[in-house]
């Protein structure tokens, strides 16, 4: 990973929609026979994935198909339009229903949010990007769908529901940027999460035995070990929350009907 960060929308909005719902003018036939977006965005994608974001370049994606530079720009005007192409690219929803849990609102919450840390471990470039205003195509939308049309029973305002999902996905990227640059720091370093503190366990010890610090001294050998799932924990506990909101609402007699799982 890199430090930079890109930005999503940064294009040019209207030819980016154009070739996310492909309602531009297709190109005409280039100086490489087979060459079309989709290798051309799929190439983007293996990039980033192998070599980070700052990798992604037209003249890499060029060389990586083996063909010219100029022949790319036939199909898409530049990085920042690639780049917005590559983001819905990913975000491809499963076609399982069963994906989504057991049909119940919780259940759709919690699948979203396993598949969303999936996919930030899939593609770490993603961390690297601003997406605040994303552009939304296809695959975005169909994803976005797909969880809507199981939350429906919650009982949320519109406005609600989606900040429901805006709660989680906050949630999820915190984590995923965790593991990631957990990750990053291991491949960097040359050193395992373990042999990391492991190098400090001496001097925290001594920290520990001085009766500076009670309250962590007395903390059980395991609280730090890996044997914690800290993203679950943290997951069902704003899920709790939810359940706590939902049922009050019910109470009170909200319009919300009990949930059927579809």
């Amino acid at each position: 990973m890199t430090s930079g960060t890109e930005t999503s929308g940064s294009g040019d909005i209207a030819r980016t929609l154009d070739l996310l719902w492909d309602t531009g003018r297709r190109p005409s036939r280039g100086p490489k026979p087979g060459l079309t977006l989709d290798r051309i965005v799929e190439a983007a994608v293996e990039v980033a994935d192998r070599d980070g974001l700052g990798a992604v370049s037209m003249r890499r994606i060029a060389t990586e198909l083996g063909t010219g530079t100029m022949s790319l720009y036939r199909y898409v005007p530049g990085k920042a339009e690639l780049l917005d192409l590559m983001l819905d690219r990913v975000q491809h929803p499963s076609d399982d229903a069963a994906a989504l849990g057991d049909g119940t609102w919780r259940a759709a919450l919690e699948a979203m949010a396993r598949a969303t840390l999936a996919l930030y471990r899939r593609h770490p470039w993603l961390l690297e990007v601003n997406q605040s205003r994303p552009i939304l195509g296809p695959r975005a939308l169909d994803g976005m769908e797909k969880v809507l049309a199981r939350i429906k029973s919650i009982g949320l305002s519109d406005p609600e529901m989606i900040s429901a999902i805006i709660m989680i996905d906050g949630y999820v990227v915190g984590a995923a940027r965790t593991q990631v640059y957990q990750q990053e720091a291991e491949r960097t370093s040359g050193l395992t999460d373990a042999q990391f503190w492991e190098a400090q366990r001496p001097t925290l010890e001594k920290a520990m035995t001085s009766g500076r610090y009670p309250f962590l001294a007395s903390l059980s050998e395991e609280t730090f070990g890996p044997g914690f799932d800290h993203f679950e924990f943290g997951l069902q506990r704003i899920l709790d929350g939810l359940e706590v909101l939902v049922a009050a609402r019910r109470a009170a007699g909200g319009s919300a009907a009990p949930e059927e799982p579809s």
